[in-house]
């Protein structure tokens, strides 16, 4: 056991480093890991299945994870995504798969299982990809979240079915691990879930959580997975399952941040190791003997399975970027099929030699998804990222100051012109801000105010003032040169990211401001405060900072080009800012001490 421990951290410490370093993400580094140890290269570890059974407890954990981030009423919010989505896809990549092999020839039931186990989805490197690149909180991540908890509860009745396919009709056991599901069962152990949740676990966790012993509230926080799993599993329902459930009941205990802390080593560890087992478990023969069937059906079912994962993202209205991670992430056959298909095997509906190779394109259609996610992020996304171009609205007002950008930026500064009695036109280019914005009362208008023509139709020959609120610095730059250019006499206000942005618009005698600046530096007169000075000398302290600060951004402007420079102005502003600050403390103490003589 220490032998092959020791393979397997050598293993996962030496690939995932590597992969991470060239952008290629952990998961492809601890599936190639994987391939690389196994029976079919280099032969260090003969047992996958072992290992692979036992690492399966990590995606247990990580649904316990992500049911702490779904408390109830967002659950709730999600029923219409996890049956209306999760239906479709299913039943949609069932159908096309199924369909697909009667007209080659194949016996209905050989077909329906091959479709049943092509529809389900990888939970564990679908979270993992989403996770790693913080994708969970999007439309697209939402969305394929739901559509793997739908997976997840067709556990048992996907078991069933395969059992009653068996050609004798005898053969009715899981080879899923699960005992016989019983509906009554399922619906006493949901509400005693409920039941402790809500008046006994709070408490119990209070109690643990007071006997100021980590390693005693590791050890309960495992035994909360552990039990949930196991009294999942006991009524025939998927622990996967229990375990979302139990965390989706903590979701709103004051000890779920510290629950995901203790649990997350854990998770990860068995994760990697789950991936590496994957990786070892694809038999390399079987590509050497029939490459064209397997690998020609592993991208016939990951192709097939887009195709219905397309169609399900248009059918619910989401596109772009969200359709398309919604799409790469559930593309692969997930590592449920293996259960299927060894059950159906095991009960005689299908044969050995087919399960084997739909092994293998299981196990390599798990290793396309990370290559197919990094193709993806790297030459779609950025495209897709880039708003599609429709029309510019038509404008009909004119105002003597127009705002470019209404983003969290530009929103500001038209709160106060507004509110101060100043008319304001308003151009956004992205199309969902701009519905956002009416829906809150604002009149906005389409359109990209970089362009020429679109300035020209917001008015900005009869303008006072141009106000650049873009959050792209080239597109603030251009603007900025163009209506200097063709409109003199419009004056001009620009938002920068930062000091490099700063230096262009500085170059271009635009005034700016950065927009983290002022709110970084009054932060820094809070932390004065809180460490003890009154408040006017923290004041008078973030007063010169800041004026220190513009007057050496502006003299570094002229330098920009010149990094020897810019690195000498940059240690003498420190050491000419540290004495300055010296000498307003100083000059606050004696003049605090000169009043109290004086009272």
């Amino acid at each position: 056991m220490l032998h092959d421990a020791l393979i397997y951290l050598a293993a996962a410490v030496i690939a995932v480093p590597l992969f991470k370093r060239f952008g290629l993400g952990a998961v492809l580094g601890y599936l190639v890991a994987g391939v690389l140890i196994g029976p079919s290269v280099a032969g260090l570890i003969n047992n996958p299945e072992t290992v692979l059974k036992f690492s399966e407890f990590g995606v247990v954990m990580l649904l316990f994870l992500v049911g702490l981030e779904l408390n109830p009423r967002k659950l709730w919010q999600l029923r219409v995504p996890i049956f209306g989505m999760g239906s479709l896809q299913v039943f949609g990549t069932i159908g096309v798969v199924a369909g697909g092999l009667l007209l080659l020839g194949l016996s209905w039931p050989i077909a329906l299982i091959i479709g049943i186990a092509a529809s389900l989805s990888s939970t564990s490197l679908g979270l993992a990809l989403m996770g790693e690149r913080g994708l969970l909180p999007t439309a697209g991540g939402r969305s394929a979240l739901s559509v793997l908890l739908f997976q997840d509860i067709l556990v048992i009745p996907i078991l069933l079915l395969v059992a009653w396919l068996a050609p004798t009709g005898a053969a009715q056991g899981d080879a899923g691990g699960h005992g016989p599901f019983s509906p009554m069962a399922a619906a006493g152990l949901v509400v005693g879930m409920v039941v402790l949740a809500r008046f006994a676990m709070r408490p119990l966790l209070r109690f643990i959580a007071n006997t100021g012993l980590r390693e005693v509230f590791v050890a309960f926080a495992l035994l909360l997975v552990i039990g949930a799993a196991l009294a999942a599993e006991g009524v025939g329902a998927s622990a996967a399952l229990g375990t979302f459930l139990a965390g989706v009941l903590l979701a709103e205990s004051e000890y779920r941040h510290e629950l995901n802390i203790v649990i997350e080593p854990f998770k990860g560890l068995l994760l990697g190791l789950f991936f590496i087992a994957v990786g070892m478990s694809v038999q390399l023969t079987l590509f050497v003997e029939q490459p064209l069937l397997i690998v020609g059906g592993t991208l016939a079912l990951v192709a097939l399975k887009l195709a219905v994962l397309f169609a399900t993202a248009r059918a619910f209205k989401l596109c772009g970027q969200d359709g398309l991670v919604f799409a790469v992430v559930l593309s692969q056959v997930g590592e449920f099929a293996f259960v299927v298909l060894a059950a159906a095997r095991a009960n005689g509906s299908l044969p050995g030699s087919i399960a084997d190779q739909m092994n293998a394109m299981v196990a390599a259609s798990i290793l396309t998804t990370p290559l197919l996610f990094l193709l993806a992020s790297r030459f779609i996304m950025p495209r897709m990222n880039r708003v599609e171009q429709r029309e510019a609205d038509a404008i009909d007002e004119r105002n003597a100051v127009i705002i470019a950008g209404f983003g969290r930026f530009g929103q500001v500064v038209a709160r106060v012109l507004i509110g101060r009695g100043y008319g304001v036109t308003l151009i956004d280019h992205d199309p969902n801000q701009i519905e956002l914005t009416r829906r809150f009362g604002f009149r906005a208008y389409y359109g990209d105010a970089a362009r020429h023509d679109v300035l020209e139709s917001a008015g900005i020959e009869e303008a006072k003032l141009l106000v650049l609120a873009f959050d792209d610095p080239e597109r603030v730059q251009e603007t900025a040169i163009l209506v200097r250019e063709r409109f003199p006499s419009v004056r001009i206000i620009a938002r920068a990211r930062g000091r490099t942005e700063a230096f262009e618009l500085a170059e271009l005698n635009v005034p700016f401001e950065r927009e983290t600046f002022r709110s970084a530096a009054k932060v820094g007169e809070m932390a004065l405060i809180a460490l003890g000075e009154n408040p006017h000398q923290a004041h008078r302290a973030l007063q010169a900072f800041m004026q220190h600060d513009e007057t050496v951004l502006r003299e570094a402007a002229a330098h920009r080009g010149d990094d020897a420079k810019l690195i000498s102005l940059a240690e003498r502003g420190r050491a000419d800012l540290a004495a300055l600050l010296k000498r307003e403390g100083k000059a606050d103490r004696e003049g605090d001490a000169a009043d109290s003589t004086r009272w």
